[in-house]
């Protein structure tokens, strides 16, 4: 054959093979592939800047056009409820900075998300993904931002996320605002991606960003890490300040780091830490804090430890205890001394801890409310269930019934706040995870984290069949949680929790962990399994 013919022939068939991917990636509406930041980590993406591969803005841009791509098109994972305008100008001022030889840590340069519950004093709103904040506009950065933006990091848009930190509805759907709409699964399109920091854990697992920030009250940073087979980590309450958090409980709230590395979300936890006045909670972190994680990180971190496994969430779903089961066996065969721990605290403490909340709940909103000055959209929280129930969209699928009760509640000098507040720390601190740890000697404790996800349903609500998140939350304790593997095409993760401040110690058995593990896989957004 004439060459010529053969490199007519050629072209024509790759023209087709690649039209005919694109037919079949549009038919199961996937993400576009070649992605050239795909799965990357922090230290690669530094070491890449110090070799001149890429410019932060060039980085920036390459995630501004795949959440366009993604998230605003193509899957439409609606993970991103509004992005930055400003990232670029912030990128390319970085850039210089390195040109004049200057980088502000290992986070220079690092796109990343923030849940939208996390004040940002700029051009973008903070809204809890509620219609009812639609325009509002904070007087200043939450103390998370302000880190971030310390340390070079780039914040290149908000994260949707369940509305008001799904503490508003019965029945709710985890992921759903009205603002943001339905979060989706990157794995399997119409699986719920958890919550209530939804759009932070899917833009990481997506590759929409480098990392994200989520807050969590009881599960909402470790059910969507979970549920998108990501790394999450909830610090001990304290540890990260709250200043510039839209609230739900003061005993329970806290913002910590979502990442696909153990290594890349002990590196985000480091540069959020330390001592803020305006946080009461943080005082207590003083000498307990680090500002580097890293350095707890050892690949022999099972070495010689004592870990309690917790059976609570267990014989629920034997897919899940397939997976446990697996993981204990490899902890034992790297010498771990795993004791089965039947029960943690107080079975009233959750009760109580619903109770808690409903009146931190009121207080905490208005004085968010309260702190936006006279420009605030809403002013107090029957401003709120009142905007609500002339709004189209707030109430097509989900009722308000959180925030009604929250409004029936006095004040935090109200006895039955007081007695509430004290058997919930003492049910799941001193009864709970710091006994059952003394007992048996134990560095850590582990569960299974969830279940795999379920089918989105505005109808029904969220359907959980295994959590493990209760007894960190309440005590106000930390818990990392790593991908475990996976039931079908959906991820699941094992969680760590301890005693308070010990994160150093949970760093080190989840690394080991990982490293030995490493079940994270990318998501192809399939339509349905």
């Amino acid at each position: 054959m004439n060459p010529k013919n053969k490199l007519v022939l050629l072209l024509t068939f790759l023209v087709l093979t690649i039209s005919c991917k694109d037919e079949v990636r549009k038919e199961k509406n996937m993400a576009p592939d070649n992605f050239f930041l795909e799965e990357i980590t922090i230290p690669d993406l530094q070491q890449a800047y110090k070799n001149g591969d890429y410019t932060i803005k060039e980085v920036v841009q390459a995630y501004l056009d795949r959440i366009d791509a993604i998230d605003q098109n193509g899957p439409e994972l609606h993970a991103v409820i509004q992005v930055n305008p400003d990232a670029i100008q912030i990128a390319e001022a970085l850039d210089k900075e390195m040109q004049e030889g200057k980088s502000r840590g290992p986070l220079h340069g690092v796109p990343v998300l923030l849940k939208d519950n996390i004040d940002t004093h700029d051009k973008m709103e903070t809204t809890a993904g509620s219609r009812a904040l639609k325009g509002s506009h904070p007087l200043q950065d939450s103390w998370v931002a302000k880190k971030l933006r310390d340390a070079g990091a780039v914040i290149i848009g908000k994260a949707n996320l369940s509305e008001w930190a799904n503490f508003r509805s019965s029945m709710s759907s985890s992921g759903w605002s009205g603002l943001g709409g339905q979060t989706k699964n990157p794995y399997v399109l119409d699986r719920n991606p958890c919550g209530s920091s939804s759009g932070s854990a899917v833009g990481v697992s997506a590759n929409l960003s480098m990392f994200a920030i989520g807050t969590e009250t009881n599960g909402s940073i470790v059910c969507p890490s979970s549920a998108n087979g990501v790394v999450g980590i909830k610090p001990t309450v304290g540890l990260v300040s709250r200043a510039g958090v839209i609230p739900i409980s003061f005993s329970q709230d806290i913002p910590g780091p979502i990442a696909r590395s153990v290594r890349d979300a002990a590196i985000c936890l480091g540069a959020m830490t330390g001592v803020d006045a305006s946080d009461s909670k943080t005082l207590k972190s003083k000498g307990k804090f680090h500002t580097d994680y890293t350095v707890f990180l050892k690949k022999d971190g099972l070495k010689g430890k004592r870990i309690g496994l917790y059976t609570v969430p267990l014989g629920k779903h034997y897919k899940v205890d397939t997976l446990m089961n697996r993981a204990v066996k490899f902890l034992k065969s790297q010498g771990v001394k795993v004791v089965k721990i039947d029960q943690i605290g107080s079975k009233d403490a959750g009760n109580y801890s619903f109770n808690v909340m409903l009146y931190e709940y009121k207080d905490g909103l208005n004085k968010y409310f309260a702190s936006l000055g006279e420009n605030a959209p809403v002013k107090n929280l029957d401003d709120l269930i009142a905007f609500n129930e002339k709004d189209s969209i707030e109430l097509m699928y989900f009722n308000q019934k959180y925030l009604i009760m929250a409004r029936e509640k006095g004040d935090l000098d109200s006895e039955e706040y007081k007695n509430a507040l004290e058997k919930m720390h003492k049910g799941m601190r001193e009864e709970g995870i710091d006994k059952v740890m003394d007992e048996y000697k134990l560095d850590a404790i582990i569960a299974p984290t969830g279940g795999p996800a379920w089918k989105t349903d505005h109808i029904n609500g969220d359907a959980f069949h295994v959590g493990s998140s209760s007894p960190a939350a309440i005590a106000g304790y930390p818990n990392i949680t790593v991908p475990m593997g996976f039931v079908d095409d959906m991820p699941v993760g094992i969680s760590f929790f301890g005693r308070a401040w010990s994160e150093p110690v949970l760093l080190e058995i989840a690394y080991a962990y990982e490293t030995a593990n490493p079940w994270r896989r990318v998501p192809e957004f399939k339509l349905t399994d």
